[in-house]
Order: structure tokens, then C-alpha cells, then sequence
């Protein structure tokens, strides 16, 4: 644990007796959230539909430190109200309580507006943005107890237009908008709520497809892609109390790419889109 990135920069026992509450957390980004939270002390319960996935996550976290658990729960859809109900209730049974909430369920993939089914389109926008509305729905009693904070995982993708992302796009915007309205509604009651805007981050799945292989660092103004690192150490910030007095803003972590403009690589714009447009829609 002496060798983690995060101690390098924050005290041990920062979360020290917090519980984090993250869905989506047995992926690359939500799963290294996690893991700097156990190593600064914060027990954790990591929610998927994937009970096996959840279940290895958790056993990998519990690696970390002696005094800390973590715990998996599988079988929970976040498009399904009552499966987060049941999943809050054994965080607090087991846990004790819910301090910090991480919305990271998500889902993605490439598709162009003629080749995106309306249920394709519906499965993203449930999944991403119904799943963070219902989590912290399903989370609010412990969030007012304990003046918690919410964090969601948005995007850069709807900033500008960005082509094969339409469906992303538009449920981001909808997480960024549900961020600010809970801001405001929660904020007399102590619940912080803040999003963060993940941009190129490498050695991710949604990297490798939205990159085609082509190298995207020269795009970038800081030269390089982002880590799962970088975005770790911004939900400790927003979790942190030198955060106390932010809520209602979205951390964008991408070295200020969203500043360049859309997502475009060479290979699928416009070429690669004209040909897919030719086709007959799928609806």
C-alpha cells in the first residue's frame, strides 16, 4: 500500500469509517475510484448485474487493507428501482452506513444515428441516466443522515456534436443536467453533488473503441492520454472536505481536449460515416 499514487498525495485515513456505494464498479475507471478509496480507508460496496465480477472486484479490494472491507453485489440492474433498494439495504446492513455514491454505470458503443435501433438508444439512456436517477433515489435516506455527496460519471461527448455517439451523448447531457437540479434541491439538506467528465483515458474499453487505433495525444493539449489514476485522485478531491464548498459542477478530466473540439478520428469521419448512412435504417 506504501507504493499507491494516492498516498502520495493524501493522509492514510482520509475516508477513515466511510462506505462508498459505487455501480459500475467492477469496470476499469469505477473499479480504480474504488480502490483509492479503500486505500485512504473507505469501505466500499461494489453494485453490477455481474455477480462474479462484483464478487472478484471485491475480493481484490479487501487485498488492500486489513481494516477495511469491501463486498460485491450482483444481480442488481440499476435500470430496476427495487434491485437498488435491496442493494442499499445489505451496504448498510453489512457496512453500517452510505457516505459517498458513486453513478458509474454505464454503457457504450459505437453506432451512427442510421444504424442505432430506438431500443439500443432507450437501453443507453436507462442505463446511464435512469440507473444514476434511481441510484441516488434508492441512496437518499443515507445520503440526508449522513450529509453524503454524489458524484456522477458523465462525458465531454455532448459539449459539441460528436458523430457514433448520439446515444452516449444524450444521456450524458441528461446526467449533467440531474446533477445540477440535485445540487440545488440537496444542497439545504448537506448532500453534495458533483459529476466528473472522463475524457481519453488509456487502457480503457471505451478508449479502445472510440480510438479506432489511431494516436490521439498530439489532440490533446497536454500531449498524453489520461489514467485511471487522474480520474481516481479528482473523486477523492470531490469527496474530500477541501471540496466542502463544491457542488454543482462537473470536473472535466480529459488534459483539456474537450477544448479541441468534437471526438473525430480520420478513419470514420466523414468517409466511414457516409457509408453507414447509405444503408437502410435500423429502427
Amino acid at each position: 500500500m506504501s507504493s499507491s499514487p494516492f498516498l502520495r498525495v493524501w493522509q492514510p485515513d482520509l475516508f477513515k469509517d466511510k462506505v462508498a456505494f459505487v455501480t459500475g464498479g467492477s469496470g476499469t475507471i469505477c473499479k480504480r475510484q474504488a480502490e483509492a478509496l479503500v486505500t485512504l480507508g473507505c469501505s466500499v460496496a461494489i453494485i453490477g448485474r455481474n455477480s462474479e465480477k462484483a464478487t472478484a472486484a471485491a475480493s481484490e479490494l479487501n487485498q488492500i487493507r486489513e481494516d477495511v472491507r469491501a463486498i460485491g453485489i450482483g444481480d442488481c440492474d440499476v435500470r430496476k428501482l427495487d434491485d437498488l433498494v435491496r442493494a442499499v439495504k445489505k451496504t448498510v446492513d453489512e457496512l453500517g452506513r452510505i457516505d459517498f455514491v458513486i453513478c458509474g454505470a454505464a454503457g457504450n458503443f459505437i453506432a451512427d444515428f442510421n444504424s442505432l435501433s430506438a431500443n439500443a438508444f432507450k437501453t443507453v439512456v436507462d442505463i446511464d441516466l435512469l440507473g444514476s436517477f434511481n441510484t441516488v433515489k434508492a441512496c437518499y435516506n443515507e445520503l440526508k443522515k449522513n450529509k453524503g455527496v454524489v458524484l456522477f460519471v458523465s462525458a465531454t461527448f455532448h459539449y459539441y456534436g460528436v458523430p457514433f455517439q448520439a446515444h452516449v451523448g444524450a444521456a450524458k447531457a441528461g446526467i449533467d443536467a440531474l446533477s445540477n437540479a440535485l445540487a440545488v434541491e440537496l444542497g439545504p439538506i448537506g448532500v453534495r453533488v458533483n459529476a466528473i467528465a472522463p475524457g481519453a483515458i488509456g487502457n480503457t474499453e471505451g478508449y479502445r473503441k472510440l480510438s479506432s487505433g489511431s494516436p490521439m495525444q498530439k489532440k490533446i493539449p497536454l500531449q498524453k492520454l489520461g489514467s485511471t489514476d487522474d480520474i481516481a485522485q479528482a473523486t477523492i478531491f470531490l469527496f474530500s472536505n477541501a471540496a466542502q464548498y463544491i457542488t454543482g459542477t462537473v470536473q472535466i478530466v480529459d488534459g483539456g481536449f474537450w477544448h479541441m473540439g468534437p471526438l473525430v478520428t480520420t478513419e470514420l469521419y466523414p468517409e466511414q460515416l457516409l457509408k453507414r448512412l447509405a444503408r437502410e435504417p435500423k429502427l
